[in-house]
Formats: C-alpha cells, sequence, structure tokens
C-alpha cells in the first residue's frame, strides 16, 4: 500500500467517525426546536418578553411568544385548566411544523406556570425565568383576601359565571383592578389552590430539567426563597441555578445567551 493511499484511507475513517460520532448525531437542528415563552402578570408579549422571544428566533428555534390569560388585556378570561392547554396547542403546533425538542419557558407569573406546566405535561425542559406570583403568599393573602371571599360568595350562590371587579397584587405596582369571572377568579387566586411555588416545584415531572433563573436584584422576597424552591426541584443533572445581575424585569433579555445555551445543551441529550 503507497504512503498516498494510506493517507487516505485514515482521512476516510477520520471522516466517518466524525460523521457518525454519538455527539454528531444526537445534535438536534435549531427548527427543531421549539420554545413557548409566557410573559409576567399584566404584561403582554411585546414587553420584558420580547427581546428573549427575538434571540430565540435569530438561533433559528421556532417560538410561540403568547398572551396569556394573565395579560393587561385579558384579565383571567379563562381558569387555569384551559390556559395549560392554550401552552398545549402552541407546542402541538410546532411539533406539526418539524419541532423535535420542547421547551416552556416564563417570566414572573408566567415562571410559575412554566412549572405548574412541567408537573402536568411532558416537555424537554422548562424555563422559570424570576418566577413569582404565589397566590398562597401573604402579601397576596392580605392584599386580595376581600376579593377572594367575594368570589366564593358568588360561587356558592351560584353566580359563578358572572364577571365582577376583583383585584390583582403585582410587587411593582401594588394592587390594580381586574375584571372576570368569579369562578375564573377564585380558580387562580384561591391561597390554597395550585397557584403557589411550594405546589409547584414539587410537582414537576421527574425527568424534566430545570433551568431556574434568579436575578441577584430581584424582589426580597423571591431571593429570599429561591434556595428552597430550587432545592425542592426533582434532582436532574442538567437542573441549574442561573443568577444574572440584574432585576426582575430585566431578566428575560439579559437571560437569553444563557438560556440559548442550556437549550442546545438540554437538545443534544
Amino acid at each position: 500500500m503507497t504512503h498516498a493511499l494510506r493517507i487516505t484511507i485514515a482521512a476516510l475513517l477520520t471522516l466517518a467517525v466524525s460523521i457518525f460520532s454519538p455527539h454528531v448525531l444526537a445534535q438536534s437542528p435549531a427548527s427543531e426546536i421549539g420554545v413557548v415563552v409566557m410573559h409576567g402578570k399584566a404584561g403582554s408579549p411585546a414587553r420584558w418578553v420580547d427581546e428573549l422571544a427575538s434571540a430565540l428566533e435569530k438561533e433559528g428555534y421556532q417560538v410561540a411568544n403568547l398572551e396569556m390569560t394573565w395579560s393587561k388585556n385579558r384579565q383571567y378570561d379563562v381558569d387555569m385548566k384551559d390556559s395549560a392547554s392554550e401552552i398545549t396547542a402552541a407546542l402541538n403546533n410546532m411539533r406539526a411544523n418539524g419541532a423535535k425538542k420542547l421547551f416552556v419557558a416564563g417570566h414572573s407569573q408566567g415562571g410559575l406556570n412554566a412549572l405548574l406546566y412541567g408537573g402536568e405535561q411532558s416537555v424537554d425542559g422548562l424555563i422559570a425565568i424570576a418566577p413569582g406570583g404565589s397566590h398562597g403568599a401573604k402579601v397576596f393573602r392580605d392584599a386580595l383576601g376581600g376579593y377572594v371571599g367575594k368570589a366564593k360568595g358568588m360561587i356558592d350562590d351560584g353566580k359563578g359565571s358572572e364577571k365582577s371587579e376583583f383585584a390583582d397584587q403585582e410587587g411593582s405596582k401594588g394592587t390594580f383592578p381586574v375584571s372576570t369571572t368569579a369562578a375564573n377568579y377564585y380558580n387562580w387566586f384561591n391561597p390554597d389552590g395550585p397557584h403557589n411555588m411550594d405546589y409547584a416545584v414539587r410537582h414537576v415531572r421527574d425527568g424534566t430539567p430545570v433551568l431556574y433563573i434568579a436575578p441577584t436584584r430581584d424582589y426580597p422576597s423571591l431571593k429570599k426563597d429561591k434556595q428552597s424552591h430550587f432545592g425542592a426541584l426533582p434532582s436532574h443533572s442538567l437542573t441549574r441555578m442561573y443568577e444574572p445581575e440584574t432585576d426582575h424585569l430585566n431578566s428575560p433579555s439579559v437571560s437569553a445567551p444563557e438560556i440559548i445555551r442550556w437549550i442546545g445543551k438540554v437538545a443534544e441529550k
């Protein structure tokens, strides 16, 4: 065998190893990755999460930046079950368009609902960005207890489907009015219901990795509880806490590069 022939064969073997290595085969094309993005309380797809959604789209991912029922415009027009169905519909649409790895990301109240969704449905990964809005927390009980009682009274009187004026509460805004049905309001704001971080983190499905984003300048209550909430997540080799140097509202945009890196790593599995 000539020297030149030996070099050619060696080169072909190297190419074959490169093409058929498990690492290369495991990588997903960007278009085969789908991500649902959810904004925070009283927000919209155009505020605070828009830069994250754009960064994901530029990466080539399929992205559904949803307007959720807790937006400023919708004011809890559906209950928690139907809200989760909207996430499922978006994921199914991306799956129909070729997505094979599916992720759910949310900011603030959207982060809590991403975790809640991960307790009910199977996805490839969850991204909880400064998750908050736990309606069992003292601040909500104190501020909204009267409205929760009003909703419960209407339901007991057979008026659960009637709309009325209630209130919501958000750390940077304080209390503000919302108009919805008594049944929807009580479904979301019952302090003993599932819309609580303690419940959400403990019910994430086993085998689901979570990127828990805890900004260093987050609201004090969220900073105080981050370690206990993160520690309650099911064990997974790819679950991690990321602590960007930013505040609550800017955490989605600042965290975009790390979210993309983490999604890529999870998608390789």
